[in-house]
């Protein structure tokens, strides 16, 4: 009798389902989406009911899907983005909104915050790791400021694993990949730091906080209520499970040191692992690993392949479908790729900054564009440009992981996300960094990695080691071309000095208020 094992994944407006075979086969995959609420500048929530009913939805469509037994479903694990806050009161009720892990309503206290020797001096050396503004210490002191009767009404501060789990099992707990990357956690002690929670002012918050749980510690089983709703059968156990990032690393098949991870998709994802950390004051993020006496070292934005979805939106879905140059809109990512194969790389200098959601170029204010465009540029040479703006990015992030750790490349790079869909954009990756390219064949990173937590949990793997073993499959391999080392890496450089002398260009864009017309005054005789 078949086994299988269930991840769930949520992003922020989509939630997936999906179930795979102990040999990593995914045999059905379900995605239903949530709106994002932007009541105010710089917020970004969700609704919890709407949240609660689409998770559901999603394991019931994977389950009907899959038209597998629901009692060989012998594991369920939940992934989601990492830090926003889910606020759950007494007896599973919903304080507020839930709040997405790209809200900047407290941007404001995070300067303040960082602008602090102490900062330097407390926080950081217990966390390893920079606050920024969607981390719940920032979101839990805006609220004190603005929201203060919230307080009393909270039975259980969760990210958003924490709380899908809440909803599967009924019992509350905070798994440690996900709190490992809040800036609360004591990378040091494995445990809450009350010197942080003073730090920040948010003491009090301590006691909302549900006791720590493991990624593949046994965290619940599925309730009566979860059954019905989902038709997975009651009792199924559900492991803690995982942090984004950490799911996607594993879902990669990173268990050794000196072996790069890179996941492309709307976020550009490069890490490793390591069981020595330091104190490193720019590094995106610093976090556990499931695997014993390791961390998982990140650097991330979301400068990746989104760009390209991006300019297709915006540029190229309905100038397609005039010209009928495609059939469908899956085709015209196609049509990208044999566009960019028409440019050899020595034949344009156009470069793209692929900021367009976010930027990792270290330069306040940086936005996206292209720069160095002629009368005489074709369709094909701005398509290639994006294609190389996001390598390059992917790069810079690389480069700054190699400032700790020299060896990290010294392995073939598994790759996996949607680049990956494109063989012309794989080699190029290859090229641009002049190394060996594994990609993995996995289409739900999030999903296959925590799985794995529930593999562990149920027994059929010892650890983490072997489930990556059985479960990741390399379907390919991808070498660089040697004769294309000097051409990009002259590019590369052009980018990386461009990004730099833009710093002005793009202050000053930031502080130009544009004036609007004057209404025309009406003059009475």
């Amino acid at each position: 009798m078949s086994k299988y094992l269930m991840g769930i994944d949520n992003g922020g407006t989509s939630s997936k389902a999906a179930i795979y075979d102990l040999k990593g086969r995914e045999v059905a995959q379900c995605t239903t989406y949530t709106n994002m609420l932007t009541p105010y500048e710089y917020w970004t929530e969700r609704d919890m009911d709407e949240l609660k009913r689409v998770n559901f939805e999603a394991i019931r469509g994977a389950v009907e899907k899959s038209r597998i037994n629901p009692k060989d479903v012998i594991g369920v694990s939940v992934t989601g983005h990492g830090n926003g806050l889910y606020l759950i009161g007494r007896d599973g009720s919903y304080v507020r909104n839930g709040i997405i892990s790209t809200d900047n309503r407290a941007h404001r206290i995070v300067e303040k915050w960082l602008s602090d020797e102490n900062y330097e001096n407390i926080v950081r050396p217990r966390t390893y790791a920079t606050i920024w503004s969607s981390q719940p210490p920032a979101l839990l002191k805006w609220l004190d400021m603005n929201e203060p009767e919230v307080y009393d009404k909270v039975e259980y501060v969760f990210m958003i694993t924490d709380l899908v789990r809440y909803w599967l099992t009924g019992k509350a707990g905070f798994e440690v990949s996900n709190a490992s990357g809040t800036s609360l956690f004591n990378q040091d002690t494995e445990n809450y730091d009350e010197a942080v929670f003073k730090y920040f002012g948010i003491e009090k918050w301590l006691k909302k906080m549900p006791p720590l749980v493991g990624s593949s510690e046994k965290a619940g089983e599925i309730t009566e209520e979860a059954s019905k709703k989902t038709g997975l059968v009651r009792g199924t156990p559900v492991a803690g499970g995982l942090i984004d990032i950490t799911a996607s690393a594993l879902s990669t098949g990173l268990v050794k040191h000196n072996q790069l991870s890179i996941v492309t998709g709307t976020w550009s994802i490069n890490q490793y692992i390591d069981n020595k950390i330091t104190v490193v004051k720019d590094l995106f993020m610093t976090s556990d690993y499931p695997l014993a006496g390791e961390h998982l070292l990140t650097e991330a934005s979301p400068t990746s392949g989104s760009n390209l979805t991006w300019f297709i939106d915006t540029f190229l879905k309905a100038h397609s479908k005039l010209l009928k140059i495609v059939d469908d809109e899956s085709s015209v990512y196609d049509y990208c790729s044999r566009l960019v194969e028409s440019v050899k790389p020595w034949e344009s200098k156009l470069i793209f900054y692929p900021f367009i959601f976010g930027s990792n170029a270290g330069v306040a204010n940086s936005s996206a564009g292209f720069i160095g465009a002629t009368k005489e540029t074709s369709l094909a040479e701005f398509v290639a440009a994006i294609y190389e703006g996001v390598c390059f990015a992917h790069k810079s992030h690389v480069e700054k992981l190699m400032n700790i750790n020299e060896h990290i490349l010294d392995a073939p790079i598994r790759i996996a996300g949607g680049i990956t869909n494109s063989e012309t954009w794989l080699q190029m990756f290859a090229n641009v960094f002049q190394r060996t390219l594994e990609l993995v064949n996995v289409k739900e990173n999030g999903a296959l990695g925590t799985s794995m937590a529930a593999g562990v949990m149920a027994g059929v793997f010892p650890d983490f080691h072997a489930a990556a073993e059985n479960m990741v499959n390399i379907s390919k391999v991808i070498k660089p071309d040697p004769t294309m080392a000097g051409v990009y890496k002259q590019k590369y450089e052009l980018y990386k000095k461009s990004v730099i002398s833009q710093a002005d260009v793009w202050a000053n864009i930031e502080n130009t208020v544009l004036l609007k017309p004057k209404a025309k005054e009406l003059v009475c005789n």
